[in-house]
């Protein structure tokens, strides 16, 4: 039986559903609101690529290296960005938790916090994780912010990691949460979650 396995994750604010073509038109959508696939630093798929986009992290999913997840904003009723468990490790119980984006208009809402805090609790509290990584162009501050508010800490810098899009070498922050610190993160992200905003 393989380690990690389909499922749909639910909190008040948002759902994870295992990805698939029927978000096509809404995950196109998301990407025109703001234009994401033009930040140089990161990787969001243009509505053109979309849909070879999600037969790819499909194909990951088949070889059992990532689950992948639409992120369904229960408010919108459509979903409004992707997420993945990746570079799965079950003989060791790691994963990283990345190639996350979300539509403009919901970046810097509670969207995000309610996403990591049920990827995490699953990763901790079902899966049994020892670590969980989180990986982002050093350039990428936002990225960086937000995975720091998360708790996260910086492991290190893996210098000229990889190629970026348009042929520039990435500096790649790899941050991780280990079990240990789990349950201090999840009272950090449930405050977050319930704070005005």
């Amino acid at each position: 039986m393989p380690w990690l396995e389909p499922v749909t994750l639910c909190s008040a604010r948002v759902n994870l559903e295992p990805l698939d073509k029927s978000h096509l038109a809404d995950l196109n959508e998301s990407a025109r609101d703001g234009e994401l696939w033009k930040l140089w630093y990161t990787t969001v798929p243009s509505p053109e690529n979309m849909a070879e986009e999600i037969e790819r992290r499909q194909r990951l999913k088949a070889e059992g290296s990532m689950l992948p997840f639409a992120v369904i904003d229960k408010s919108l009723g459509s979903a409004v960005g992707m997420t993945s468990f990746m570079h799965v490790d079950a003989v060791n119980h790691r994963l990283e938790i990345g190639s996350t984006w979300y539509r403009g208009s919901v970046q810097r809402t509670a969207l995000n916090t309610h996403c990591k805090r049920l990827l995490l609790g699953h990763a901790f509290e079902v899966l049994e994780c020892i670590a969980v990584e989180f990986r982002t162009h050093f350039m990428n501050r936002r990225s960086r912010g937000a995975i720091e508010r998360l708790g996260a800490k910086l492991d290190g810098v893996l210098r000229q990691h990889q190629r970026t899009a348009d042929g520039t070498l990435r500096d790649t922050c790899v941050y991780s949460i280990i079990a240990s610190e789990w349950p201090a993160v999840r009272s950090n992200l449930e405050w977050q979650m319930h704070r005005p905003r």
